[in-house]
């Protein structure tokens, strides 16, 4: 999964320069405050792409680790048909044969536990990406929203383009604490 982008330069220049030709003294706060939440639409971005490589990283270690599973499964499966076909030859099995099948149960029991670990941690880490990802979105909005309240030059836009910067804080908070 790719880190989400934060395509806002372009709005950053429009809202300097509205802000330096002064149409309204307010404009300087729109600046600021797009400034701030280009920085924590960053912050989101950079966390959720982290999130999303440990996702990736832990299914396939969970996948391995199945695998390996599978492999431990296939051994013990072909010598327990060496020992059926012993033992319906009337010749004897060897102990050691009934003790690897013994310990091939075992490690794939821990296998298992090892694979179901890392599942439940990609989703986990899949969780917190959807979190960090849905903040870097509401940034973005609160960033273009900013630029419209600069460009039209209405106070009423910028105070919506806070509300979604505060809800784009919210989702940063609920991503950082899931962990």
């Amino acid at each position: 999964m790719e880190a989400p982008e934060v395509p806002t330069e372009h709005l950053h220049e429009e809202i300097e320069h509205e802000a330096a030709h002064g149409r309204s003294p307010w404009t300087m706060g729109v600046a600021l405050s797009s400034a701030l939440l280009a920085g924590l639409a960053a912050i989101c971005a950079l966390l959720a792409g982290h999130h999303a490589n440990e996702t990736i990283v832990d299914e396939i270690q969970s996948s391995d680790r199945w695998a390996y599973y599978q492999a431990k499964g296939i051994k013990a499966a072909l010598l327990g048909s060496k020992m059926e076909l012993l033992e319906a030859d009337g010749r004897p099995v060897a102990e050691k044969d009934q003790q690897k099948v013994a310990d091939y149960k075992r490690e794939q029991d821990e296998i298992a536990a090892e694979a179901n670990e890392k599942e439940h941690s990609s989703g986990r880490h899949l969780q917190r990406h959807v979190v960090f990802s849905r903040g870097v979105t509401l940034f973005q909005i609160a960033i273009a929203v900013g630029a419209i309240s600069a460009l039209t030059n209405r106070r009423a836009f910028w105070f919506v383009s806070l509300g979604f910067g505060l809800t784009g804080i919210v989702f940063l908070i609920q991503g950082w604490l899931a962990g």
